[in-house]
């Protein structure tokens, strides 16, 4: 779903000072709005889960895991 919005599986960003997770997300929802539409879209870095707060690297692998759904 998130690949739908951003139109892409893969995209590589460049910051000139740190950025948190959640800075991170705020920006990518600024430039696209969709994804504010999915409620619970979470954040891995390098492989594991985010928060918010955590400060990315440069070299960090970003992965947005949009809700999954099932039973």
């Amino acid at each position: 779903m998130a690949r739908d919005i951003l139109g892409r599986s893969v995209m590589e960003l460049e910051w000139n000072s740190p950025i948190s997770v959640g800075e991170l997300r705020e920006e990518l929802i600024r430039q696209y709005p969709e994804l504010a539409r999915l409620k619970t879209l979470a954040v891995a870095v390098n492989s594991e889960y985010a928060q918010d707060g955590n400060l990315l690297k440069e070299g960090d692998e970003v992965a947005l895991i949009p809700p999954v759904s099932g039973g």
